[in-house]
C-alpha cells in the first residue's frame, strides 16, 4: 500500500531521464545477518531487478548503477571472485527479463581487465538487448570517474598531436565526447545506499549538476518504494543552476 501511494504522489512529467546509483551496504547488511559478504552481494540482485523494473515502469530513460570500481580489485580475492561469477550468472539470468521488458544492457569502464568469462558474458547481454528502445541499463564495472577523465585528456592529446584536434577546439562539449557516457545525458539523480554521504569516484564530469540523495537503507533492503521517495525528494528540490529562484519564475 505504501509503495502504490508512494508511486501516485511521482509528477510523471518531471521525472528525472537518468537516475545514477550507488549501490553500497552489501557486506555490512550480510555481516548484521551474521553471513559472509558475497550473501550481501547475491541479495543485491534483488534491488538491482527492483529498481530497473520501477524505472523503467515511470519511464525514466536511464539507470546507471555502480557495479564495480577500479578500487575495488583491492577487496579479498575470494571475494571479488564471488562478485565476477556473480555478474556472470545474473547476466545470464536475466536477459530474457531485460528483453521482455525492453531494456537495452550497456556498461562503462575499463572493461578489457575484466576475466575473459564475465567480459564474454557481459558482451553478449549487450549484443542480445541492443534494439531494445523502452530504457537503458548502463553497469559501471571497472570503472572510475578520474580514469574516465584521463582517458578523455589522452584521446584529446593524441588528436591534437596528430593535428586533428587544435587545443582551441577544446571545450566542455568536446571533452564530454570523450568520456565513455558519450550520447547518454547527465544523471539529474544520484542515489547512494547505506547511509554513506561519499561520491566515491563516481561520474564526476557527469553529475555536476545532479541531486544527491542519500539513504541509511542498505542496497540489499533498497526497493521500489524506496526509489519513489528518491524521486519525490527530487522533485521537490529547485533547481536553479546558477539562477536565483526569482529568474526561474
Amino acid at each position: 500500500m505504501e509503495q502504490q501511494a508512494l508511486k501516485s504522489q511521482i509528477d510523471l512529467d518531471k521525472l528525472p531521464r537518468h537516475i545514477a546509483v550507488i549501490m553500497d551496504g552489501n557486506g555490512r547488511w550480510a555481516k548484521q545477518h551474521g553471513k559472509p559478504r558475497v550473501f550481501g552481494h547475491k541479495n543485491g540482485v534483488t534491488a538491482v531487478r527492483e529498481v530497473t523494473e520501477a524505472a523503467a515502469e515511470l519511464g525514466v530513460e536511464y539507470v546507471t548503477l555502480y557495479a564495480f570500481s577500479t578500487e575495488n580489485w583491492k577487496r579479498p580475492k575470494l571475494e571479488v571472485g564471488a562478485l565476477m561469477r556473480l555478474l556472470v550468472e545474473t547476466l545470464s539470468n536475466e536477459i530474457e527479463t531485460l528483453n521482455k521488458n525492453n531494456i537495452r544492457l550497456k556498461a562503462i569502464g575499463d572493461l578489457s581487465k575484466l576475466p575473459d568469462i564475465t567480459h564474454k558474458a557481459l558482451l553478449d547481454g549487450i549484443a542480445k538487448t541492443q534494439h531494445n528502445k523502452r530504457m537503458t541499463l548502463v553497469l559501471a564495472l571497472n570503472y572510475s570517474g578520474r580514469w574516465e577523465i584521463t582517458e578523455a585528456a589522452k584521446s584529446l592529446s593524441e588528436q591534437i598531436k596528430s593535428g586533428e584536434l587544435a587545443p582551441e577546439d577544446i571545450n566542455q562539449d568536446t571533452l564530454g565526447r570523450h568520456l565513455s557516457t558519450k550520447g547518454i545525458p547527465d544523471p539529474e539523480l544520484l542515489i547512494r545506499t547505506s547511509g554513506e554521504t561519499r561520491i566515491s569516484n563516481f561520474l564526476l564530469w557527469q553529475i555536476a549538476y545532479a541531486e544527491l540523495y542519500f539513504t541509511p537503507t542498505y542496497w540489499p533492503e533498497f526497493r521500489k518504494a524506496h526509489f519513489y521517495q528518491a524521486i519525490i525528494d527530487y522533485q521537490r528540490r529547485e533547481r536553479r543552476f546558477g539562477k536565483t529562484s526569482e529568474q526561474l519564475v
